[in-house]
Formats: C-alpha cells, structure tokens, sequence
C-alpha cells in the first residue's frame, strides 16, 4: 500500500508520479490534495504541506505531475490543452487510485487551474472543496510577459541549474513544455472559465496584490461564475504560500474548518 511509504511513486499504467504523504493527525478529516505549479513538483512546497496538516490536522498527498519532479517524462511541445488533460483525465485516474475519500485540492498556479477544471469539469464525487492559489482561468500579457522573463533566464542566467535541484533528468522537459505552451502565439486565446459554473462545492481563491503572473482577470471570473470568497494579500508576489505563509495557513484552517 502506497500510505505505509513518506515516499515513493504511484503508478497509473500510462505514467508514474512521484509523491510525498504526510499522515492525518486526526481521523475523519479530508485530505488535502497539492497540485503544484508550471514549474513545480514535490519539492518545491518544500515544509508548507507539513505546516498545513499540523496546523488542520488533515492528511496531505503532494504529488509531481508527469513531466516534472522524479516523475515519468513527456514529449514536449505539450498540446495547449494539457492542463485540460491533468484535469480531466489524470487527476480522476489518481484519485480513483489512492481512495483517499473525501478530499480538498490545494492548487497553485497551473495546479490551481487544473483543480478548477477538475471540479468543475468531472463529476468530482470526492471533491469537498478548493483552495487556488494564484490561479489562471485565461492568459493575459502581464502573463507572457513575465514568462517571457523566464525564458531569458532559463537561457542564459542561472534558472536552468536551480531548476535542475528540482526537476533532475526532466527539467528540459519541465521548463520547455511549461514556457512552450504559454508563449505559442494560439495560447492568447487559452480559457477555462467554461468549467467555473459547474464548481458546486466552496472555493477560495488567495491571490497577491503584486503577483506578476495575473490581475484580477483570473480571480473576478472565479468569483462571479463560482462563488469563490477571494483573499487578496499585501506584500505579495505569485506565490502566496511563500510570501505570506502565516496568512494563507490561516485561512486555509478557516477554509477546512468551514467543511465540517
């Protein structure tokens, strides 16, 4: 049984997924479900998931996507729709596989957009609710233009060697089939709010003041077609668990707290 390892991989035929487990502290409580961002994996939450189940008392399963982390490689380019694809088609599949139960996706990034789609695009039975951090609904320039940055630092500073502590043999594989996609020129039109009317359970978006990868054009959807509560944080960039970590472990012990 994967739950007796900290560690290991999850195979689901077609791929095989890295992940960490930190155990309940409490029976009866949701698991928390960490889906990282474009450039992320298991290890780059680094202590925040063990935070948050101290903290709710919940067990968590983090997990790298195909394409990062220690996880099975992709062929790059990805297709436009690959979030559409771990949303719809992988994350079902994982879940089917750990009978984890009621579960809660904690989304950044890219992996708050694939929890949206997920719970608004699949019957998502086991789904209590969702916590996106930092989430895209559709791309805007203020977007591409700092992924644009990346791929400048990618190419000739030193990202690629810190992205490679990370992502190891796939950080080619992870970096381009992230940047890849967003800069294809046909990516302008990329939009998922079509899947907000179909979220039936509570969702809060957190979401920097300062983040550099979004404006209130990816949150204000999410409220108006979702219900969402939204958490707007001062002093704070795209990655809210980092820059304002006390903050978002509090609200999102609220947010659990709220499901009973």
């Amino acid at each position: 049984m994967w739950r007796e390892h900290q560690h290991g991989l999850i195979d689901l035929g077609d791929q095989s997924l890295e992940y960490r487990w930190v155990h309940p502290l409490k029976e009866g409580l949701p698991t928390l479900v960490f889906l990282h961002e474009g450039l992320g994996c298991v290890a780059i939450w680094k202590d925040f998931p063990d935070r948050v189940a101290e903290a709710t008392g919940c067990g968590v399963f983090i997990y790298s996507r195909a394409g990062y982390g220690r996880s099975s490689p992709v062929q790059v380019p990805r297709p436009l729709t690959y979030m559409h694809h771990e949303g719809l088609d992988v994350l079902p599949r994982l879940l089917s596989a750990l009978k984890l139960g009621r579960v809660i996706l904690v989304g950044h990034s890219d992996g708050a957009s694939i929890a949206l789609v997920h719970a608004g695009g699949t019957p998502a039975a086991d789904v209590a609710g969702v916590i996106a951090l930092a989430p895209h609904v559709r791309n805007e320039e203020i977007c591409v233009a700092s992924i644009r940055e990346a791929k400048t630092a990618y190419e000739s500073g030193d990202l690629r060697a810190r992205l490679t502590k990370l992502h190891h043999d796939n950080v080619d594989c992870a970096f381009w089939g992230w940047n890849g996609a967003w800069l294809d020129p046909e990516f302008m039109q990329w939009n998922l709010e079509e899947y907000l009317p179909g979220i039936k359970v509570p969702v809060m978006v957190i979401q920097g003041r300062q983040d550099e990868y979004g404006s209130s054009v990816q949150y204000e959807p999410i409220r108006a077609r979702a219900g969402a509560e939204i958490l707007l944080l001062d002093r704070c960039r795209h990655s809210p668990h980092k820059d304002q970590a006390d903050q978002v472990l509090a609200a999102i012990g609220r947010f659990v707290h709220s499901l009973g």
